[in-house]
């Protein structure tokens, strides 16, 4: 087994400079195994499992610049998944609760061995295609980069019911005209001179929308719980 090298380049760019005529990934950083001939991504990200329709964490695996005859065998946690080759170069690997070991077998004695942990409920909230995260997680960014959201409800007594309930603050990410909904519901709008809209969160999930006129429109969901918490 060797150990995987993380190299500071977006999948994006990454595929770019191999010349593969591929998606892009979601993900801030890869990963390049030790024989300089496979990557893989740095952690797990969510998106909706074809297979299942459920959102799940996953990862992107490959060959690193691959030859016309390069092939590799793609195995998770010891069970063979399939044959990369350089006419398909890349695939997704769905992750299991727990340790997963993904291994990309060059030849007998050669491979490239990537290990990712996962806990129960990871990705129990809808995908949203393109978000990112700060780096402490913190906070969650929509993909236009035009607004932002906080991840962990807090806690907060809403004047317009008089019950405390789960909220979260979504924040305009520059100077722009942002029309915020919740829910399908209109809310507020955020700008330059109003740059944040603190959101209270119903029972289940809350669809958030931030739109830029027709431009783009960000999407983040929250799950409100049973729509009610307890102060402090």
């Amino acid at each position: 087994m060797t150990s995987p090298i993380k190299v500071s380049a977006t999948p994006a760019a990454l595929l770019i400079a191999i010349s593969l005529c591929t998606t892009a990934m979601a993900a801030t950083t890869v990963q390049i195994g030790s024989t300089g001939k496979t990557f893989a991504s740095s952690a797990a990200q969510c998106d909706i499992n074809p297979a299942t329709g459920v959102n799940s964490p996953k990862v992107q695996v490959g060959l690193f610049n691959p030859t016309p005859r390069a092939e590799a065998e793609l195995r998770l946690n010891g069970k063979k998944l399939q044959e990369l080759q350089a006419s398909a170069p890349t695939a997704d690997v769905w992750l299991a609760d727990g340790q997963n070991s993904v291994t990309l077998s060059l030849g007998k004695k050669v491979a490239d061995t990537y290990v990712f942990s996962t806990v129960s409920g990871q990705c129990t909230l809808p995908a949203t295609p393109g978000n990112f995260y700060s780096a402490d997680g913190t906070l969650e960014y929509a993909v236009s980069g035009k607004s932002y959201l906080t991840v962990s409800p807090a806690c907060a007594l809403n004047p317009a019911t008089g019950l405390t309930q789960p909220f979260v603050n979504l924040f305009d990410n520059g100077t722009f005209l942002l029309n915020v909904s919740v829910n399908g519901t209109p809310l507020t709008q955020l700008s330059a001179t109003r740059p944040r809209a603190l959101i209270f969160l119903r029972a289940g999930q809350n669809l958030i929308t931030a739109a830029n006129g027709n431009t783009s429109t960000d999407t983040f969901v929250r799950d409100g719980g049973t729509g009610n918490c307890v102060l402090p």
